[in-house]
C-alpha cells in the first residue's frame, strides 16, 4: 500500500511554482505503549469525565478554557476557535534563505520528505535542490496546515529535498538561564589534547542502525515470553551499559584521561605481541 501524502501543494520561489507532495520521514517504531487493565476482569480501564464536587458529567457540557490566573478561565466554544483557524493553503512560499549553520539544532522539530508531484515538476525541483546545495542555504517559509501556521525550512537531502518543521522562538527555552553558572574559563591545554585524542580514536561515520534501544528490546522479549508463559511471572535481566556507573568518583581528570589513552595503546600492543599458547605438557604416568 502506497504511503499517503501528508500535504500536497506547490513550493513557490518568486514566479516559479513547483507541484510537490510531502511525506513523514520518521515513524514511532522504537516505543512500546501500554494500556491500563483491570486485572480481575482483564478488561481495559476507561476514563470518566469528572468535575470535583459534582461527579461524572456529560461530554456535551464541556467547553475549552484558557487559564488567565489560578482558577480564572476564559471560556471559548468550538465556533469561536474555528473562526480564527487559518485556511490550509496549497502554496508554500520561500520568503527567505539562510545559512544552514545559522539554525540552531534546538529549532528542528520533525522532518518530511518532499517529492515532485509529477514528471513536469522534476526539472524545476532539481534546479531548486541543486541551487540550495551549491549555496549551502536553507529556504524558509510558513505553511498553513490544520488551522495553524507552521514555520518550515527546506534543504537538500540526497536526490531530494527535506522539509523541516521548525519551532518558533517562544517555544525554545533560552540556554543562558541554564548555563549562566558554568565558568567561562579555558581548560588546561594538556587535558584538552588528551580529550581530543580519545575523540579522534572513537570518530567514525554515523549509522543509526548501529544503535538499539535496549529497554524496548528487553520489553519486547518480556512480552513474547509472557505470552507463552500463560500468566506466569517473567523477569528479564538487563545489563547496565558499559561506562562509569552512578556514584563513581573521578578524582584526577588527568590520570583518568591518560589511563583511557594508555589503556587502549596497551590493549592494541598486547594483541600484536601476544605469543601463541603452547599445548599443555602430558602428565607422566
Amino acid at each position: 500500500m502506497a504511503a499517503r501524502a501528508y500535504w500536497k501543494g506547490q513550493i513557490r520561489l518568486a514566479l516559479v511554482s513547483i507541484p510537490v507532495e510531502i511525506y513523514p520521514a520518521t515513524r514511532s517504531g522504537a516505543s512500546v505503549s501500554f494500556r491500563q487493565i483491570h486485572e480481575p476482569s482483564g478488561k481495559p480501564v476507561k476514563y470518566e469525565k469528572i468535575v470535583p464536587g459534582i461527579g461524572p458529567i456529560d461530554k456535551d457540557d464541556i467547553v475549552k478554557g484558557y487559564e488567565l490566573s489560578k482558577g480564572n478561565y476564559v471560556l471559548l466554544d468550538e465556533e469561536e476557535i474555528e473562526a480564527v483557524k487559518l485556511e490550509s493553503k496549497r502554496t508554500l512560499e520561500l520568503v527567505q534563505f539562510v545559512e544552514a549553520s545559522d539554525i540552531d539544532i534546538l529549532y528542528y522539530e520533525k522532518p518530511y520528505y518532499v517529492v515532485p508531484a509529477d514528471e513536469l515538476a522534476e526539472e524545476a525541483y532539481i534546479v531548486l535542490r541543486e541551487a540550495l546545495r551549491r549555496t549551502k542555504k536553507v529556504g524558509l517559509g510558513q505553511l498553513a496546515l490544520r488551522g495553524q501556521e507552521q514555520l518550515v525550512g527546506l534543504r537538500p537531502c540526497g536526490r531530494g529535498l527535506v522539509l523541516e518543521m521548525l519551532r518558533y522562538a517562544d517555544e525554545v527555552n533560552k540556554a543562558a538561564s541554564y548555563f549562566r553558572d558554568i565558568p567561562a574559563s579555558k581548560p588546561d591545554a594538556d587535558l584538552l589534547d588528551l580529550a581530543e585524542t580519545l575523540i579522534d580514536r572513537k570518530t567514525g561515520k554515523f549509522d543509526a542502525s548501529d544503535f538499539h534501544n535496549h529497554y524496548v528490546d528487553a520489553i519486547k522479549r518480556v512480552i513474547a515470553k509472557k505470552a507463552k508463559a500463560k500468566g506466569k511471572r517473567v523477569l528479564e535481566d538487563v545489563e547496565e551499559p558499559a561506562g562509569i556507573r552512578e556514584g563513581s568518583n573521578v578524582i584526577d581528570l588527568m590520570a583518568a584521561l591518560k589511563a583511557s589513552v594508555d589503556g587502549k595503546k596497551k590493549t592494541a600492543t598486547a594483541a600484536k605481541k601476544a605469543p601463541a599458547k603452547k599445548a599443555p605438557a602430558k602428565k607422566r604416568a
